[in-house]
């Protein structure tokens, strides 16, 4: 990555900038298409593309009357079983219907021949997209009060029965880290490029240790601080909400601590690697330590704190080494949806020997 996008990935990330040429919208075909689909929609349309995000293009579409978001397909060659955005319309559908905070969607289409390739338009959410895990400029107590909404809203989608909510057959139940462990090598295999002898090691160590089954839950996949919009301030009583959770591409059926222990990586990465609190005066800051973070957890979720962080983490640098060699792949075949992915796919090899450090902690 960069060293701008590094130090200072709120600039780098936020906002909206021209449509990059790769990524061109038909607006005239796109125009039409709402007009027929979304009730209420009238232009004129301006289309602006977001700079945030490393997989499935995703714009801005802004009319006299209202605003809303496009996440689409990438065109051209892509690996198998990614950037699956009809996935993620379902689970915002249906968790829109419970009121848990996503983006109100409106429609999906799957005609590539509208647009090149399957997109989804959901409601644009107002409020502040943060990507600096240190928070900067902030108060300890409004970045205590951020880091404990992101934890209850995590335990708030983990409480949910997939089955209640009409997710039944979103994921196939158990043996989730097995076929994650297996999703993620394959997906790595499709994109090396050349070898790299700690991913080796891992694709080794991991299936030969896999932790118990947990209960079946709906993970999201790559919950992090910069998947939530949140309100532009706290409310009277100190709390921040969280008005939506973005970016539902990776999720499915899974066992919860999954998701957990992938927002705690922020804990372990260094920020000379990636944005990540390894180092910073967490009291000082105001930030919680991942020992409150588990007890929170634990205690919004009335489930059990885990016990194996050290395995769970060698997973999930493993998983986001496999997510970043993708991209790699993907500025390899000129289908990268970011300026940023070159850097994001450089950062395989940190990554993937920050993940064997763990797994030597867990017993490799």
């Amino acid at each position: 990555m960069t060293d701008t996008a590094l130090n200072d990935p709120q600039s780098t990330f936020s906002g909206t900038q021209e449509v990059d040429a790769r990524y061109a919208l038909d607006e005239g075909a796109l125009d039409v298409w709402l007009s027929a689909n979304l009730e209420g929609y009238a232009g004129p349309l301006t289309v602006r593309q977001f700079r945030g995000g490393q997989s499935n293009p995703t714009y801005e579409l802004v009319t006299p009357g209202h605003a809303y978001v496009l996440r689409r397909k990438p065109p051209g060659t892509l690996l198998p079983s990614a950037h699956a955005v009809d996935r993620e319309f379902t689970v915002i559908s249906a968790l829109h219907a419970q009121a848990f905070p996503v983006a109100r969607p409106y429609a999906l289409c799957t005609d590539d021949a509208v647009l090149g390739s399957m997109f989804y338009v959901m409601d644009k959410v107002e409020g502040r997209l943060l990507w600096d895990l240190k928070l900067p400029g902030m108060q300890p107590h409004e970045r205590r009060a951020i880091y404990d909404a992101q934890v209850d809203t995590l335990a708030a989608l983990h409480a949910f029965d997939p089955a209640a909510i009409g997710l039944s057959d979103y994921g196939r139940p158990g043996n989730y880290f097995e076929r994650q462990v297996g999703r993620w090598t394959k997906q790595y295999r499709a994109s090396e490029i050349e070898p790299i002898p700690a991913m080796e090691r891992l694709i080794e160590f991991l299936p030969a240790t896999l932790p118990p089954q947990g209960p079946t839950r709906i993970v999201h996949g790559d919950f992090r601080l910069d998947n939530l919009i949140l309100a532009p301030a706290l409310d009277p009583s100190g709390v921040t909400e969280v008005r939506a959770v973005l970016d539902w591409e990776l999720s499915t059926l899974g066992d919860p601590m999954a998701d957990f222990s992938y927002l705690l990586i922020g804990w372990v990465i260094p920020a000379t690697q990636r944005n990540g609190l390894a180092g910073a005066d967490l009291e000082a800051l105001g930030i919680p330590t991942v020992e409150q973070m588990v007890e929170r957890y634990a205690r919004q979720s009335g489930g059990t704190a885990p016990t194996n962080l050290d395995w769970l983490f060698a997973y999930n640098l493993f998983r986001l080494a496999a997510i970043c060699q993708g991209i790699a792949g993907r500025v390899r075949d000129g289908t990268a949806a970011s300026s940023h992915a070159r850097g994001m796919a450089a950062q395989v090899p940190a990554l993937s020997e920050g993940a064997w450090t763990f797994a030597r902690r867990a017993g490799a």
